[in-house]
C-alpha cells in the first residue's frame, strides 16, 4: 500500500537532500522543514494535527533532525494515542546526530548512525523499504553531501562540490520559508536536482559555482529575461497575491497585506501594491518584530505606524517595532498577533482617519 509519508527534515543540504531522495519514490509525500528549537515542536504539531483530520494509514518520516527526550517523548504518546483509537501511523527517524544517542536508545523507531549523513541513511533505506533504484546521478549525489557533511576532506572532488551545494542552499533566499514553504522547498529542490546532474561535468565544483546565478535566473524567468531581482520580485508578488485571501488584514476600513520575514519591502511591496490596487498598504513583520510599512498615495502609513507602535517615517513609506512580540514558525500565529494588536488601537483615539468607501 502506498502510505502518506510526512516528512520532516532540517534546513540545511542535508536536510534538503533527504527530501530530494525522498521525491525519487513512488510515495505520496507531504513535507516539511525545521530548524533546530522550538521550530521542531512547531512543525511535529502541525503533522499531528493534519493527521488527526485525515484518519489514513501514514508514516511520519523525520530526517537530518535528532529529537530531544521531550520531543520524542510528546510525538510517541500523541502517535499511540491515535493508534489506540483506530489510526495506523508509524514512525520513522532516521538521523546521524550523537546528540540523539540517549533518545535513540529509547524508541525503536529513533535509527541513528553517526558513521553516515542522513541523506545516505535515507537513500539506502529508500532502497530497502521504498523501492528506490540504485545507482545513476542520485548516488553520485549522495557522495557529495556524505562528504561535505561529514567533512571528508581526502575526498577531494566530492567535497570540494559538496562546499558549492552547501552554498546553493543557504543562498538560496528569494522565497520565504515561513509563508511559501512548498514553494521555497521546490525552488531548493529543483536547483539541487540541476546540481546534481551536473555533478560529472569537467571542474564541476567551477562549473557549478559559475551557474549557480543562471540557475536562479532560470527558475523564475517566465519567458522574458531581466535582473534577478526583478525576476524574483515579479514571481514573489505573483505568489503573495494567490494568499489574498489568507493574508489580508484591516485597520479603520483601510485594507492591507501583512507578510512575515519577507524582507525587500521596499520592492517587493511596493511592487504588489502597484499590482493589485485593491490593497492600501502592504505591511511586513520581521521575525524580532520589526516592522516596515509601505503605501500607494492613499493612506499615510507614517501615521498609522505612530498609532501602532510610536514610528514612523514618510507617507508612503515607515516602520518601526512591536514590543513584545513573539517569533513564530506559522504565518496563522504571526496573523493572529497583529489582528490583537490591531484590534487593540483601532479602539483607542488617533489621527488616522477611518476610510470613507467609494
Amino acid at each position: 500500500m502506498n502510505k502518506t509519508i510526512y516528512h520532516l527534515s532540517h534546513i540545511d543540504l542535508d536536510g534538503y537532500s533527504c527530501q530530494l531522495v525522498m521525491a525519487q519514490t513512488s510515495h505520496t509525500m507531504i513535507s516539511y522543514n525545521a530548524n533546530y528549537g522550538a521550530e521542531v515542536m512547531e512543525r511535529l504539531t502541525e503533522i499531528v494535527e493534519l493527521l488527526k483530520k485525515e484518519k489514513q494509514e501514514a508514516t511520519i518520516l523525520i530526517t537530518d533532525l535528532n529529537l530531544y527526550p521531550e520531543e520524542a517523548k510528546w510525538l510517541n504518546n500523541e502517535i499511540n494515542r491515535l493508534n489506540d483509537t483506530g489510526w495506523k501511523i508509524t514512525i520513522n527517524l532516521l538521523d546521524h546526530h550523537g546528540s540523539g544517542k540517549d533518545t535513540a536508545a529509547q524508541y525503536p523507531w529513533y535509527f541513528l548512525d553517526t558513521e553516515r549523513c542522513a541523506t545516505k541513511i535515507v537513500y539506502e533505506y529508500a532502497q530497502e523499504h521504498y523501492g528506490l533504484q540504485s545507482g545513476g546521478w542520485l548516488e553520485a549525489f549522495v557522495k557529495v553531501v556524505n562528504a561535505v557533511d561529514l567533512w571528508h576532506q581526502d575526498e577531494v572532488e566530492d567535497f570540494e562540490y559538496g562546499k558549492v551545494c552547501m552554498r546553493l542552499i543557504s543562498d538560496a533566499k528569494e522565497i520565504n520559508r515561513v509563508m511559501f514553504a512548498s514553494e521555497d522547498r521546490a525552488y531548493k529542490l529543483a536547483m539541487l536536482e540541476q546540481a546534481a546532474l551536473m555533478r560529472f561535468e569537467p571542474n564541476a565544483n567551477i562549473a557549478l559555482d559559475e551557474t549557480l546565478h543562471k540557475m536562479k535566473k532560470d527558475f523564475f524567468k517566465d519567458g522574458v529575461d531581466n535582473t534577478l531581482d526583478n525576476l524574483s520580485t515579479k514571481h514573489i508578488v505573483g505568489l503573495l497575491g494567490t494568499k489574498r485571501s489568507t493574508m489580508t488584514i484591516y485597520y479603520k476600513g483601510w485594507r492591507g497585506y501583512l507578510s512575515y520575514g519577507l524582507g525587500n519591502t521596499s520592492i517587493i511591496g511596493n511592487g504588489f501594491l502597484t499590482t493589485y490596487g485593491e490593497f492600501d498598504f502592504f505591511l511586513d513583520v520581521g521575525t524580532r518584530g520589526t516592522m516596515s510599512l509601505r503605501g500607494h498615495n492613499r493612506v499615510d502609513v507614517a501615521m498609522m505606524s505612530g498609532e501602532w507602535v510610536g514610528g514612523g517615517g514618510h507617507p508612503n513609506a515607515a516602520g518601526g517595532r512591536i514590543q513584545g512580540f513573539k517569533e513564530q514558525f506559522r504565518y496563522d500565529k504571526v496573523k493572529l498577533q497583529i489582528e490583537n494588536m490591531l484590534s487593540t488601537k483601532e479602539a483607542m483615539p488617533g489621527k488616522l482617519p477611518h476610510k470613507i468607501e467609494d
